[in-house]
């Protein structure tokens, strides 16, 4: 026998709400080094200002995904639309990837090409504009993804930290540039480059991981112990975990006495259920077999 409540823990954080705002810090932050690159000719600075648009950018399809999750499971999508968030993911990462290679190429070209670096004062007063953007939007997005246990907004959360550490790296290309080394520019760009596959790599990770349906053995070491220790259960079997969206889902097998009646092995099964609900982050729904001793 099944049981898959879906009744899940209440948050008061709206994702949507943090995905939106962040949205218009970055893209702020993006204008405003856009306009310093345009009249300075700054490599390393443009390479952060592709970044920012980037990261700017993966509001849309993370924006979607949290506004498809909210609606209810159908006919077609029993499990509802919280894999949507998941493909959102592989959108982050996409663009992560692309402003990666954009940055790379043009900082190889300006190191093959050299140009001069105009404005600098007002190249090092737009990488800080960067940096604190960044920042702000990267613990913003970072905390809540965490809370809510939404790998793709971690993700984007990581990918704007990292936009904010490259914005310091601009202030040293600013510098060098000041000093008349012109090969200082291109070459903190390389960097920047270089820096945003390093990400890329671990936000990769998380994101295939869920789509994969990758489980953490500790958590269903928990779970397992959980269903263990409710009254009534012999052994547990079969545990089962992975996540859709940022919400988890659980089925597993418990073994009760042979001569439980129907009733009773209803009861212990949603038993098990309440408990993992209150025991496990973020188990939205937990499907229970009860299963008896010495049978099959």
């Amino acid at each position: 026998m099944g049981f898959g409540h879906g009744h899940g823990h209440g948050h008061h954080t709206d994702p949507q709400h943090t995905v939106w705002w962040s949205f218009a810090v970055l893209m702020v932050t993006a204008l405003i080094q856009a306009v310093v690159v345009v009249f300075s000719g700054s490599v390393a600075l443009l390479a952060d200002t592709v970044h920012n648009f980037a990261d700017a950018l993966t509001a849309v399809p993370l924006g979607i995904a949290f506004w498809l999750s909210r609606r209810a499971a159908s006919v077609r999508f029993p499990y509802g639309y919280g894999r949507a968030e998941d493909l959102a993911g592989v959108a982050v990462v996409v663009l992560m990837a692309f402003s990666a290679v954009f940055a790379g190429y043009e900082a190889v070209s300006r190191l093959i090409d050299p140009r001069p670096v105009s404005a600098v004062p007002a190249v090092a007063v737009a990488a800080v504009v960067g940096f604190l953007g960044n920042e702000f939007v990267a613990q913003w997005r970072i905390r809540v993804g965490r809370r809510i246990g939404s790998a793709a907004l971690v993700a984007d959360g990581l990918h704007a930290r990292t936009d904010g550490y490259t914005s310091l790296a601009v202030l040293a290309a600013a510098f060098g540039s000041w000093l008349g080394w012109w090969w200082v520019d291109p070459l903190v760009g390389l960097v920047v480059a270089v820096l945003i596959g390093v990400v890329l790599i671990d936000a990769g990770r998380q994101v295939f991981s869920r789509l994969l349906d990758a489980a953490d053995p500790v958590v269903v070491g928990k779970a397992s112990e959980v269903a263990g220790g409710t009254p009534g259960v012999l052994a547990v079997e079969d545990v089962r975990m992975r996540w859709s969206g940022h919400g988890q889902l659980a089925e597993l097998t418990v073994v009760v006495a042979r001569e439980t009646s129907l009733v009773e092995a209803h009861r212990i099964a949603h038993d098990v259920e309440h408990r993992l609900r209150h025991s496990v982050h973020r188990l939205q729904r937990a499907h229970v077999h009860a299963h008896p001793a010495g049978h099959g």
